[in-house]
This record gives structure tokens, sequence and C-alpha cells, in this order.
């Protein structure tokens, strides 16, 4: 595990073998690429595979808006549907506020900007590593938001 440069916040280091190897990264970075697509902010992965025995993975961001929300959501569902993953449950689409996607190994966080403050996962799951997101789904921008 590297340091990176915010306190507190580590990262785990993901090699293309691994994501080859683990459909779950694939399916964590899937689920980042269609955040990111719709303007998720502050998207963070964190590794739950020593942590947890419900997931591997969290998925976590921010939509500025309940309609923002609910665009993440679908732009991961429609990316999810296309590579032939399921979702086993979304909670809380209708408000658009938080919504929670259920999809086995990895679970998608999708918040509005003080609600994530309120809950604060990351800080819950401190001792969960964050996984790198590739820079290039960010595109031309992507060294500034990683």
């Amino acid at each position: 595990m590297s340091k990176s440069n915010k306190p507190n916040e580590r990262t785990a280091p993901e090699s293309e073998a691994k994501v080859a190897l683990d459909p779950s990264v694939a399916k964590a970075l899937a689920c980042a690429r269609a955040a990111i697509d719709k303007k998720g902010e502050n998207l963070k992965v964190l590794n739950l595979t020593e942590l947890s025995g419900f997931t591997d993975y969290f998925v976590i961001c921010s939509g500025m808006s309940d309609r923002q929300v609910q665009a993440i959501a679908d732009s991961i569902e429609h990316e999810l549907d296309s590579t032939g993953s399921e979702i086993l449950s979304i909670e809380g689409y209708g408000d658009g506020r938080w919504i929670l996607m259920d999809c086995g190994d990895v679970i998608v966080h999708i918040f509005l900007d003080a609600l994530r403050e309120y809950y604060d996962l990351e800080n819950l799951w401190a001792d969960a590593p964050r996984m790198k997101i590739p820079s290039e789904f960010y595109g031309p921008a992507g060294s500034r938001m990683n």
C-alpha cells in the first residue's frame, strides 16, 4: 500500500492483470467510469475485501442535484446491464438524495453533497484502502481529478 498526498488516505495498487482476473475490480471500475461520464464528483472506490463479509468494494460519489444523482444511477445501471452484471436492488432513486445500488460484490453510493458529508462513509471505512481511478477515466483533466 502506498500513501497518497492526502492524510489518512491509502491507495491499493491495482494492476491491469488484477483487473483482468478479478471481476469485482472490473465491475467497480465500470461503475466509477459510468459515474464520471455523468460528472459524478469526488469519486472514491474503497476496497473492502479484507474488512467486510457483505461486499468487496464501495463506489462512492456525489451529485450536485437530485436529477444528477439519478442520472449517475441511470448511467451505472446502463453500464452494468450492457456487461451482463446484475443489480440486486436499488434504494433511494425516487428521492435522488442518496441512491444505494447493491450489485453484490460492489455497492454504489451516490449522494447529494450534504448527505455525503453527514453520513461520511469514507471516515466510517477509514481503514479501507482506496483504489486509484485510472486518469483516462477523467479525460484530459485526469491528472488533476484523482
